[in-house]
């Protein structure tokens, strides 16, 4: 019910918006970086699905995604994370950046930071790719 509410807003007109999410991509030798900003919800974790898969079809040797400049995720978002997870196999590694109520939180409650590295900031998470 919460995540519903959460995934659009009305303007001033009654009419109904739809959820705010950008998602871009940059690369640092082999790793990949999948920064998203805004809200990830069922309208929207299709952009961050194609965004990380077009990254693994590139054989990146790390797929880091970027949540530092999220403020909602919702579990369509973290069915993303899961399912590029399966998908990397152990082939690639899958990292997180995540940080505060609105990211690390709902990924430590369902258990999704058992099976993804997690970091608090990139820097972190790309010093960690280095090792």
């Amino acid at each position: 019910m919460d995540e519903q509410a959460a995934e659009g807003t009305t303007s001033a007109n009654g009419a109904a918006s739809s959820s705010n999410c950008v998602v871009t991509e940059r690369w640092i030798d082999r790793v990949a970086v999948v920064a998203v900003s805004g809200v990830v919800d069922m309208l929207t974790s299709s952009q961050l699905e194609t965004a990380i898969n077009g990254a693994l079809d590139q054989k990146p040797s790390t797929v880091v995604i970027d949540f530092t400049d999220v403020e909602f995720l919702a579990s369509a978002g973290m069915g993303v994370l899961v399912a590029a997870h399966d998908k990397a196999g152990s082939e690639v590694a899958i990292s997180v950046v995540a940080d505060g109520p609105a990211t690390s939180r709902p990924l430590k409650l369902v258990g999704i930071a058992d099976i993804v590295s997690m970091y608090p900031t990139l820097d972190g998470a790309l010093a960690a790719c280095q090792t």
